[in-house]
């Protein structure tokens, strides 16, 4: 139904535009005179919409309802339906959120120290059996020796069961400075929030819509997508899992990447790690050099790799 400001409105145009009298005008609109002329007496309550306004700006998810009992403990005595009338007027109605949940997290570039586990990336990359049902697999990925550390094929994989694989990989490989992801409902979940402040972890929620600041899951990803899931035909989740594993065992330990001067991850991780053991041991790395020296003429990736 049409309320009583837009009749005010629709009778104001009509004698404006077409020079009606207010009475056609009224019978137009089916408008009562009364309810044209009348001015409202109410007064400007500025004092108590000044304290409204600088709740809501406290309070910025508060809707009106919180806004009024806030009210009344300071000794408002408006009713409810006055509060929400001045909530209105003042523009202060809280935008709804999305439906998917995105988690705020810290947007300054990160700085990470050339060591394994400095920080691992998550993403989900998802693929079909050869009867036609979806499947995705969790990826964890070191950032530094860009070593995959886990692949999980399955048909659904919730929050819950993301925190229980982190907790497993902890418990193999010791903890992360820190875990990078999006900001997908998995990651953004009740239980992986839990998780994250029990571990006393660090983690960092890429901005939403930005993947390449997730670009060493999302690069690996690309890698897997092109070597594996398009050439390969999976006719059961037990037969994704095994094809999975062999892959990675092989891009783990034998696959060169071009990035760590062509030599396998698990490699270039085993020389980050003899160089910090040599560097928090000042004796052996006097007796001994950084890196042994190549033969005349042949370069050693590995070793320019390791020596910076």
């Amino acid at each position: 139904m049409v309320g009583p400001v837009a009749k005010r409105e629709a009778v104001a145009h009509l004698r404006a535009v077409m020079s009606l009298s207010e009475r056609r005008a009224c019978s137009i609109v089916d408008a009562d005179r009364k309810m044209i002329r009348y001015r409202s007496c109410r007064p400007p309550d500025t004092a108590l919409r000044t304290q409204l306004r600088e709740l809501a700006n406290g309070r910025k998810r508060f809707g009106y309802r919180r806004l009024f009992i806030l009210l009344r403990q300071e000794g408002e005595p408006s009713g409810i339906n006055r509060i929400y009338r001045l909530y209105r007027e003042e523009g202060l109605t809280v935008r709804k959120r999305g439906a998917r949940r995105r988690a705020v997290g810290a947007r300054a570039p990160i700085v990470v120290e050339a060591q394994p586990n400095a920080r691992w990336s998550l993403d989900f990359v998802h693929d079909q059996f050869a009867c036609g049902r979806r499947f995705r697999i969790l990826n964890i990925v070191d950032d530094v020796t860009r070593e995959c550390l886990a692949a999980i094929p399955d048909t659904s994989i919730s929050g819950r069961r993301v925190a229980r694989e982190l907790t497993a990989l902890v418990e193999r490989r010791g903890k992360p400075g820190m875990i990078v992801s999006d900001n997908g409902t998995e990651f953004t979940s009740n239980a992986m929030l839990a998780w994250a402040r029990e571990s006393k972890l660090t983690w960092h929620f890429i901005a939403p819509g930005k993947p390449m600041q997730n670009g060493f899951c999302e690069s690996f990803n690309g890698r897997m997508r092109d070597e594996l899931l398009n050439e390969s035909l999976f006719f059961g989740l037990d037969h994704a899992r095994a094809k999975i594993a062999e892959w990675i065992d092989d891009y783990n330990q034998r696959r060169p990447h071009s990035a760590l001067g062509y030599i396998s991850p698990a490699a270039y991780a085993a020389n980050l790690t003899a160089i910090g053991d040599r560097l928090r041991n000042p004796d052996q790395l006097r007796r001994s050099p950084i890196a042994t020296l190549a033969p005349s003429g042949v370069s050693n990736a590995g070793t320019q790799i390791a020596a910076g």
